[in-house]
């Protein structure tokens, strides 16, 4: 007689995950410590955190601080309800007003988390003989989404315009269709090409959303990617996130205001989950009112990434087609990928190890990331880190210091 919990002692990537462990070697689900700014303590070492997605550094900003502060003195630390009942607040009305205007739409609906924005906006929209297209790499909580829908799934190769005509051209002209993109890849580190993405829809009539978890902030002087690429008006839908470079936890999903009145009426995510927490919407508006007032910040982000990719190229690293501040650094197999990141953490910097599936097909990636306030002997320190372990492990070519 079979036994549910057979595969929990069979599966072969948990057997292995234990045998790294049971060696030091194992990186996931490892304590940090004081791991918010741009140091962090990793089991007693510090280390320059290179890992991070708090793109704009506002996490240690003090006035982000003190409006989660004083939400919980005014409202708690819950609002016990969901936002259908009796959880919504004030504040997640004037947020979703704010990040309307902020992203160039109607209306915005906020959600408790990013996945959750995901999931309860496709699986609101999509129904029984509809069809939802994907790029091969976008994140998890989209593909979640469309297999928990009603719709059929289709996937494209990653960033091809030729292959999302492809795959349009071969659906019926009647069917609803919704294509789904990151605006920036987390991975990869790599902008969407949305102009001809958009282009391609609008020829098949299918209506485009953008997961912009790591554009917010970061492209479009911080207002995202259709804002970089100046056709907010050609992008249908636009999801963000707060966990990143709005210092918090939640998402967003923002377009024309009957579609977003739709989705918070059938969204069984939103419905069904406990509501933001006033702390968490508080920060989110602390860290708006920054953004919009304060360029500076986001153009340290991108000063701080430019310094970096050109010296991990100058250095001889594989970044792939990075660009935007984060930048992937190939490392080749697991087992090599795992090496390299003990021994960064060795000298003294932190980086996100990640291996196959979740990365690009080149093999195992150290996913680094930066922000705005990385100062130049962080990144320094972290360039002289990448050279001692590139050359030990041969993943650069040794060369010589300089006389």
């Amino acid at each position: 007689m079979a036994d549910l919990f057979d595969k929990i002692h069979t599966d072969e990537a948990i057997v292995r995950a234990k045998d790294a462990a049971a060696i030091g070697m194992y990186p996931y689900f490892r304590a940090l410590s004081n791991s918010e700014g741009t140091t962090a303590t990793f089991e007693g070492k510090e280390v320059v955190m290179l890992g991070s997605n708090n793109y704009l550094g506002l996490t240690t900003d003090l006035r982000v601080r003190e409006a989660a502060i004083e939400a919980i003195r005014r409202y708690g630390p819950s609002v016990t309800g969901s936002r259908f009942l009796n959880g919504t607040l004030e504040l997640h009305l004037e947020l979703e007003r704010r990040l309307a205007k902020f992203v160039g739409k109607e209306a915005a609906l906020v959600f408790s988390t990013g996945y959750q924005s995901n999931v309860g906006t496709i699986t609101a929209i999509l129904q029984k003989g509809d069809f939802v297209v994907v790029d091969k790499d976008d994140h998890a909580s989209i593909v979640d989404g469309c297999l928990m829908s009603q719709g059929e799934m289709k996937r494209f190769r990653h960033n091809s315009v030729d292959s999302l005509e492809s795959v349009l051209s071969k659906l019926p002209v009647d069917a609803g269709k919704l294509v789904v993109v990151d605006g920036v890849y987390s991975m990869g580190g790599d902008i969407a090409p949305l102009p001809q993405l958009a282009e391609i829809c609008a020829r098949y009539g299918a209506r485009i959303m953008v997961d912009d978890a790591h554009g917010i902030g970061v492209t479009g002087a911080g207002r995202g990617t259709a804002a970089h690429f100046g056709l907010t008006d050609k992008v249908d839908l636009i999801m963000g996130t707060f966990s990143k470079s709005f210092a918090s936890i939640g998402g967003f999903i923002a377009g024309d205001a009957d579609v977003i009145y739709y989705i918070q009426h059938k969204a069984r995510a939103l419905i069904f989950s406990a509501a933001l927490p006033a702390p968490n919407a508080a920060a989110v508006l602390a860290a708006l009112n920054i953004v919009e007032t304060e360029s500076y910040h986001v153009e340290n982000l991108w000063d701080n990434a430019e310094y970096m990719r050109k010296g991990l190229k100058e250095l001889g690293y594989n970044t792939l087609n990075s660009n935007t501040p984060i930048i992937p650094v190939v490392t080749g197999t697991d087992f090599q990928t795992g090496l390299a990141w003990n021994a960064l953490i060795e000298e003294g910097v932190y980086t996100n190890p990640v291996v196959p599936p979740a990365t690009p097909p080149n093999g195992g990636i150290l996913r680094t990331s930066y922000t705005a306030t990385h100062k130049r002997e962080h990144l320094d320190r972290a360039l002289r880190a990448f050279k001692v372990v590139g050359e030990r492990l041969d993943l650069i070519p040794t060369r010589p210091e300089p006389a």
